[in-house]
């Protein structure tokens, strides 16, 4: 089958339109490029999923702060095509800053419509380190939401701060899509992938091995019946290599959000830490 590329908003319009004529379900997979497998592996739960799959291909400057790595994010259009292409993708949405937010808008809240979920659940883990990223996040993907139309959206359990914020968005503003949450997938030596995996050197890399290991450490301990989690960050904390820079370790519970003293089921075990320059997020969820 052929793989579309699109890059304007009322041409995507236009094939979501003619789809819903035809009543198909429609699944998106919002991505900033840089496709790895853990990308590929929420497109073909789509594909299981959906008639037809829609990979948006973004990367939105709204989300990063003024001292991230927006002009440096890794930009593979090319390669991120011809993934979707062998994995059956019908359209490659690719717009540029100019196209979803206007020629000359500033792309802050003083000119533009900004989304701003719940201060509670952003001021803290990744939000209280990186203040409005969950703004432009959740901006973005309501805006994808109202291009594609899709029945479905999925996304990675790996950004576990992100997925809560945007299942409560859907659920708080009445949009009419299942968010579907997938799999952490991670390369052979349990690193989680990522597209900022890239910028590891391989001692650094050997570093930031350790952050998935104390999360095994804390899930075995728990899993023996350790439950308080003082206990459980100390263990976990242990593990890591002196230089990998540590921005938290929390425990939340995955159906509030808020943060617990005692582990039990359907405990979000959440870690961000940086091996050299490079941020890091891993997460587990306590069974």
């Amino acid at each position: 089958m052929n793989t579309i590329l699109i890059n304007n908003i009322e041409e995507i319009k236009k094939n979501i339109k003619e789809w819903k004529q035809e009543n198909t379900k429609i699944g998106l997979v919002p991505t900033m490029g840089a496709l790895h497998k853990g990308h590929a592996s929420l497109i073909e739960t789509a594909k299981k999923t959906c008639d037809k799959v829609v990979v948006s291909v973004f990367v939105n400057p709204i989300q990063f702060g003024p001292n991230e790595d927006f002009d440096k994010y890794p930009r593979t259009i090319e390669n991120d095509l011809e993934l979707c292409k062998k994995l059956g993708v019908d359209i490659v949405f690719a717009p540029t800053p100019k196209e979803m937010y206007g020629e000359n808008t500033k792309l802050s809240n003083t000119e533009l419509t900004f989304v701003c979920p719940p201060y509670n659940l952003v001021d803290c883990l990744c939000g209280k380190a990186r203040p409005g990223h969950f703004d432009g996040v959740a901006t973005v993907v309501l805006k994808l939401f109202n291009i594609v139309k899709p029945d479905y959206a999925f996304f990675g359990q790996k950004d576990a701060q992100q997925l809560f914020i945007l299942k409560k968005m859907v659920k708080d503003l009445n949009i009419d899509l299942t968010i579907v949450p997938c799999p952490i997938v991670r390369e052979t030596d349990g690193l989680a992938l990522s597209s900022r995996n890239t910028y590891l050197s391989k001692e650094e890399r050997e570093n930031a091995l350790t952050i998935s290991k104390a999360l095994k450490e804390i899930e075995k301990l728990y899993n023996s019946g350790t439950v308080d989690t003082n206990i459980l960050f100390d263990a976990g904390f242990s593990i890591l290599n002196h230089n990998i820079d540590l921005e938290y370790l929390e425990f939340r519970d995955f159906e509030t959000f808020e943060k617990i003293h005692t582990a039990r089921k359907n405990t979000l075990v959440a870690i961000a830490a940086k091996s050299g320059k490079t941020r890091l997020i891993d997460n587990i969820i306590l069974g």
